[in-house]
């Protein structure tokens, strides 16, 4: 049994590596981890609806694109809120590494069943949407904590460290709807399912491989005493059987789910929680004054970001169904995917995400730093002129001659283009402000909430996603024009709130 001194000492040879890129090797292995964890997860996403939605003859569910639709924003905000419970398992009990681990093991026994439910039929599939997200749950959160974990003396080496990581991220979700896409639209669904398991298993090789040579004790232990540990152990396995009941009933007929109604209670649901929460902030929490003011610019950032997510959040749904229905995808005689669309985000992101980190330090530098309110306005332009551009592609549809028009897929490269501008003002600095506003204690609950709002626009997304089809080609534009306005209209609202928000902030303004 080694000693907490000779523990100390690894963690020290570890973090002050310098052997990848200047950084500790264990982000490499976090990278990877990360890399192949994304495949897996933007390899299926949005070959779900287009999976659902696809008759039974051409081996799909046949379900109608609402319902299809509703259930990828279920999926989508289920693994979102799902990292808080895997935070605090990770925290509480099993540790980072385990969580990482057992998440891995979750989401590759999850992909396994959704490319086996072509055998096994119906059930499996969704069994393994569950699992993913439990899987997800336990690792993604736990993934970014280790990473922090190598940087204990934080700055801007801790920065640097982020943005390779989230390059990751990227490029994981840059390569998967390529593979995944072909093989999914043009072998078989369930291949596709397949391809994106076997990026997840690969993950899982890596971390298991070089997690004890790169990591070492890092994140090993929780930090809570054994009393902790076996309470939360009780509560966490007792929450998994709850799981496992439900969706053994749903399996065996006896609860009955429709997923456009269940999307709608979930989403008044996670509203309710929010409004309760940040009751309890401003009337319980015991905050100074200065404080609250700076709880109620959160409060304002997580609102105005649900807007923007729930828009942004109609790629893998509303646009991919444009993509397919709508979109002339012929390139050089071949035609191209319609998976493939999918990885235009994260190419911008990619190309532009060091274009914009030099842009706000340079901007800083001359005296011209620009708040995160307007920072967010600007994001909701990009994206609400990203959306006006669909509303003249599905008016040109319409003024074709209808359903059997083929538009070019420049107006989905431009409208995905400004979307990803919007992201990069919107995401990163969301998190930043989320962690310089709140109070040092607020710090994580804060961080859970921000995903509380992108959950919650992705299962708004998903509600309206299914509005794109063939046989309603009259409220596509509407959809599109609904959700332009939606977003200028925050815009305006946060542009007039700029300066209030900007005294509220105080001297902790960036």
């Amino acid at each position: 049994m080694t000693s907490d001194a000779d523990d100390d000492a690894t963690i020290r040879s570890l973090t002050d590596d310098r052997s990848f890129f200047g950084h500790p090797r264990g982000l490499s292995t976090l990278f990877f981890t990360e890399m192949w964890e994304r495949f897996s997860y933007y390899g299926i996403r949005p070959l779900l609806v287009l999976f659902m939605s696809a008759a039974l003859v051409d081996g799909g569910f046949g379900f109608d694109r609402a319902k299809a639709s509703a259930i990828v924003g279920i999926y989508a905000a289920s693994v979102y809120l799902a990292s808080l419970p895997g935070g605090w398992v990770a925290d509480r009990w099993l540790g980072l590494q385990r969580s990482i681990w057992y998440g891995g093991v979750f989401i590759a026994l999850g992909h396994l069943f959704i490319a086996l439910s072509a055998v096994f039929a119906r059930n499996a599939f969704f069994l393994g949407l569950v699992l993913i997200v439990i899987g997800t749950g336990l690792l993604k959160p736990n993934v970014s904590a280790t990473v922090a974990d190598l940087y204990p003396a934080g700055g801007a080496r801790r920065d640097a460290g982020f943005s390779i990581f989230y390059m990751g991220i990227n490029l994981g979700a840059l390569i998967a709807p390529l593979i995944t896409g072909v093989l999914g639209e043009r072998v078989g669904w369930h291949w596709g399912f397949g391809a994106a398991g076997v990026g997840m298993v690969i993950g899982l090789i890596t971390f298991r491989a070089r997690a004890a040579s790169t990591l070492g004790p890092l994140g090993a232990a929780p930090a809570a005493s054994t009393n902790e540990q076996q309470t939360v152990r009780r509560y966490a396995l007792g929450g998994l059987v709850v799981v496992v009941a439900v969706v053994l009933l749903a399996m065996a007929g006896f609860v009955q789910f429709d997923p456009v109604a269940v999307a709608e209670k979930m989403s008044i649901v996670m509203a309710t929680m929010g409004v309760l929460y940040f009751g309890y902030i401003f009337l319980l929490a015991g905050l100074t004054t200065d404080e609250k003011k700076r709880m109620a610019v959160i409060l304002v950032l997580v609102l105005f970001s649900i807007v923007f997510w729930a828009a942004f959040e109609q790629a893998p749904t509303s646009l991919n169904l444009f993509a397919k229905d709508f979109t002339d995808r012929r390139l050089f005689g071949w035609e191209v995917p319609t998976l493939w669309l999918q990885s235009a985000n994260s190419l911008f992101v990619i190309t532009l995400a060091p274009v914009f980190a030099a842009l706000w330090v340079t901007l800083s530098r001359r005296g011209l730093e620009i708040s995160s309110p307007a920072k967010f306005a600007f994001a909701l332009i990009c994206a609400g002129i990203g959306f006006l551009i669909m509303v003249a592609a599905a008016n040109q549809v319409i003024g074709g001659g209808g359903a059997a028009v083929r538009v070019s897929m420049l107006w989905l490269v431009a409208s995905y283009l400004l979307q990803s501008i919007g992201e990069l003002a919107l995401s990163p600095v969301g998190l930043s402000s989320m962690t310089k506003l709140a109070p040092r204690k607020f710090v994580g609950q804060m961080m859970g909430v921000w995903f509380l709002g992108t959950a919650l626009g992705n299962l708004i997304a998903g509600l309206v996603g299914g509005n794109v089809d063939p046989n309603k080609l009259q409220e596509m534009p509407i959809l599109f024009e609904r959700t332009a306005i939606s977003l200028f209209i925050g815009a305006a609202v946060l542009l007039t709130l700029i300066i209030p928000i900007r005294r509220m902030m105080g001297v902790r303004q960036e």
